[in-house]
């Protein structure tokens, strides 16, 4: 891991990619515009990136759809595209420091995270799908003697994926990676507030090998290229990691265009549950603080809903706040830093106002909250933990996407479950607890798509992620996301 001294060097020669990636090169959006790339580390802009519109979209659509009826990758072999595919994971990661620098200058997270999360799970989730796909067979079903019937999968056609900017390059390639593999073109929507990782990927993946037009990057906004990439009548599919507000949008759009197949991951508010019977409270302590705070809160799945038993409450909580206080706040360029910037001023308005929202509606705010700075510039803030927050208080009930954790307690099992399941989202749920009847049964209980069971938020490729409720659709990583890329098709043979 290099130096704060040496990765600010590195920051001062860093080629921003920053034109939209269409058939296989870098082009101005077709019509000049461009729009500001600011860092949340010091707000000054890195770069104007290309500002896609709909015009930009039919370009990209055009040349994903006479790629794939082409057969330039839709027809390859599986063990074919699994040869590029690896290639383009290689690169990846021979790329690291450049693609980490990219995700840490532009969002605003630690640098060790981006060197030792981001950039390797990216690489991992296109090695990993391109490895499944020669190991995918399809079926025979069992029919009578005088029939055959064959049950196989094909790829879609062209599909549109629109990722966030908490983890750009992460949730890019949960996508690409299955997409991909199975055969189909994509064109990837990064967040405005996150391009810049996304269209180096597609640079790499086009010198990995991958024909071009088969990825194609449209940086933009979402009005201008986000909605009419879902309204296009040529993209067969729809893949969307983001807030339950535009999933259901998303889901209507996809429904009334051409009945696309639309798969949405949206918001969470998850609930991490800590029993008196633990056998190391300081421990676990550190670890619900991380689960609520770790990348400034910015994570869908963070643990933010902490439900403590009441007879240890005081003391968990107060081990929560030592645990919080030690937590370093600082330049996301320095190896130090565990909580970095908040993505840009707008968020960082938002995650005040529900701290003020939470006071004045009676939570009680035990410690942080305050914004600060670092070397006088950027957009920082200490962590903040509320107590006394009631079920149905504004910041139990509504996502906030920042590092604030509302602390409720409860006295049954029962009541546990209660207090977890009493949301609209349903992404994940952690239990701790050294009985594990107990873990197993309120883990059936719980109305989560993942739970966690003495560790939070952990997982791997080979595990679905995904909620319930409001929390989405479908599922990112595993062999079940291949559903979201493909047909099945019934072949019927009479002998």
């Amino acid at each position: 891991m290099l130096t704060l001294n040496q990765w600010q060097q590195r920051a001062k020669n860093v080629e921003f990619p920053s034109q939209a990636f269409i058939n296989g090169q870098l082009q101005p959006a077709l019509s000049g515009s461009t729009f500001a790339c600011i860092s949340p580390i010091d707000g000054q802009v890195l770069c104007q990136v290309s500002a896609c519109n709909t015009d930009d979209v039919n370009l990209a659509v055009a040349n994903a759809r006479a790629v794939f009826d082409r057969g330039d990758w839709s027809a390859q072999s599986p063990s074919e595209r699994k040869r590029c595919l690896l290639k383009w994971a290689q690169l990846i990661e021979q790329n690291r420091a450049e693609l980490a620098l990219l995700e840490t200058l532009d969002m605003g997270k630690p640098i060790n995270d981006a060197w030792s999360i981001d950039v390797p799970e990216a690489a991992d989730a296109i090695a990993w799908n391109a490895e499944a796909i020669d190991k995918i067979y399809g079926e025979v079903a069992p029919t009578q003697s005088d029939t055959l019937a064959l049950i196989t999968r094909e790829p879609l056609g062209v599909v549109g994926a629109i990722v966030p900017w908490n983890f750009p390059m992460t949730m890019a390639c949960w996508k690409l990676g299955p997409a991909l593999a199975a055969g189909n073109s994509v064109i990837l929507k990064p967040s405005e507030k996150s391009p810049l990782s996304a269209i180096r990927l597609a640079q790499l993946a086009v010198a990995a090998g991958l024909p071009a037009g088969v990825f194609n990057v449209i940086p933009g906004f979402g009005s201008e290229a986000g909605q009419p990439l879902a309204e296009h009548p040529e993209v067969d599919g729809l893949a969307f990691t983001g807030s339950t507000a535009v999933g259901k949008h998303l889901l209507a759009v996809g429904a009334t265009s051409n009945m696309k197949r639309t798969f949405v991951e949206c918001g969470g508010k998850s609930a991490n549950i800590v029993f008196d019977d633990c056998v190391d409270l300081d421990q676990v302590a550190q670890a619900a603080t991380m689960a609520a705070f770790f990348n400034q809160g910015e994570v869908c799945s963070a643990g933010s809903r902490l439900l403590v038993q009441e007879n240890i409450a005081e003391q968990f909580i107060d081990s929560v706040i030592k645990a919080s206080q030690s937590i370093i706040v600082g330049n996301p360029l320095d190896p130090q830093t565990q909580l970095g910037a908040i993505v840009d001023s707008a968020q960082l308005d938002s995650i005040k106002g529900y701290i003020e929202l939470g006071q004045n509606e009676g939570a009680h705010l035990r410690w942080g909250g305050q914004q600060i700075q670092v070397d006088s510039q950027g957009y920082y803030l200490k962590p903040a933990i509320f107590d006394r927050v009631t079920p149905q208080m504004t910041i139990n009930q509504e996502e906030i996407f920042g590092p604030v954790l509302c602390c409720q307690t409860f006295a049954t099992d029962a009541e546990a479950v209660s207090l977890a399941n009493n949301s609209q989202y349903g992404l994940g749920a952690g239990i701790w607890s050294s009985n594990l009847s107990r873990c197993h049964r309120l883990a059936q209980q719980l109305r989560s798509g993942s739970v966690w069971v003495n560790c939070y938020d952990q997982g791997d490729m080979t595990v679905p992620f995904g909620g319930y409720k409001q929390s989405g659709t479908g599922r990112d990583k595993s062999l079940h996301a291949f559903d979201k890329y493909t047909e099945l098709k019934t072949t019927w043979i009479a002998l």
